[in-house]
């Protein structure tokens, strides 16, 4: 007897994967694509923003690559500028979101950036390393970190000198906190100081090191058009510094503080006090009377409060306040308090 035909076997279960692989490859591309429509809309909206609001965000030219996982933008001759002067320009900015976390952005200036001062003029920027991450735009405190290594800087050509030649390591962090906080925390280790200058003349060539670190009260009302109406409304809304670590170290000069309440006042100045132990500070008060920022007079008073403050081991306990726009050490005005804007 002849044997029987075989069945045919259906080969559908061998081309269904592939099938709907590129599906799946066509569905993913629509998705990018709108994705990359959004970034390029949003963007284009906050240039118009910014610019009703005083600032300038402008680039020479602009590539959206990053398929098929991420979204990434390249911006040549990018430049921001604020309403008060001062401004960030670069030759070449990377940025770069993944498409599963779009709202958190890191970017890169391989080529370094300039730092241009409304007064002191322009200050090139380079170094091995210098980027920063953004996320959380909408909400009332974003997050931000910024962060450079084996930092140069350089005052352009007929600028005012910068305070610092070098820095091994500086970082600026925001973060959102619990109860409407924020954290601010900025640092700079491991810097050289310009010689001359009065953080120079301080230093004596010795390594500068600076830290602030502090909790921010009433966070999400710091917003604004601009930097000062930012701050205007956080301090109507009652705005407020919790200090947990501020000071400074050059050469022999330590600065110091653990605690303190700061906050601004209505003449954009800081209001508030600072619970400091101070080292060595009549180093510190003889620069700031040759840099004529005080008087001789005023620094032999400083020099003589912290000399009767002094307690073990050459260290002095004292307060320095911030009060009416001036800035006093102890019972000695030393001058004008800090500007905020």
């Amino acid at each position: 007897m002849p044997e029987p035909e075989p069945p045919r076997k259906s080969r559908l279960g061998l081309y269904l994967p592939f099938g709907a692989l590129a599906v799946g490859m066509v569905v993913w591309s629509l998705v990018w694509v709108q994705v990359q429509g959004t970034a390029r809309a949003r963007m284009d909206a906050s240039v118009a923003q910014l610019k009703s609001a005083g600032y300038e965000l402008s680039w020479k030219d602009r590539k959206i690559g990053g398929y098929p996982f991420r979204i990434s933008v390249v911006l040549t001759e990018a430049r921001l500028r604020e309403p008060t002067g001062w401004a960030i320009s670069t030759p070449l900015l990377e940025t770069e979101a993944y498409i599963y976390a779009a709202g958190h952005w890191v970017m890169a200036t391989p080529q370094g950036l300039t730092l241009t001062r409304p007064v002191g003029g322009p200050v090139e920027v380079t170094g091995d390393v210098l980027r920063a991450s953004l996320s959380g735009l909408g909400k009332a405190f974003p997050s931000l970190s910024i962060e450079g290594r084996k930092l140069r800087f350089a005052a352009a050509p007929g600028a005012l000198p910068f305070a610092l030649t070098t820095a091994k390591k500086a970082e600026l962090h925001l973060r959102p906190g619990p109860d409407d906080q924020g954290a601010l925390l900025f640092r700079i280790d491991g810097a050289k100081a310009t010689p001359g200058g009065l953080l120079g003349r301080v230093a004596a060539d010795k390594p500068v090191a600076m830290i602030w670190d502090s909790i921010i009260s009433k966070a999400s009302s710091l917003k604004g058009s601009s930097w000062s109406d930012a701050v205007r409304t956080w301090n109507r809304e009652g705005g407020q510094a919790t200090v947990r670590q501020a000071g400074l170290t050059a050469g022999s000069l330590v600065l110091g503080s653990n605690s303190g309440l700061v906050s601004v006042g209505s003449d954009g100045r800081m209001r508030g006090n600072l619970d400091i132990s101070l080292r060595n500070g009549t180093v510190g008060l003889v620069a700031l009377a040759e840099a004529g920022v005080i008087s001789a007079e005023t620094a032999e008073a400083a020099a003589t409060v912290a000399q009767a403050r002094q307690g073990n081991g050459q260290v002095a306990q004292a307060k320095i306040s911030f009060e009416a726009g001036r800035t006093t050490l102890g019972p000695v005005a030393l001058g004008p308090a800090p500007k905020i804007y």
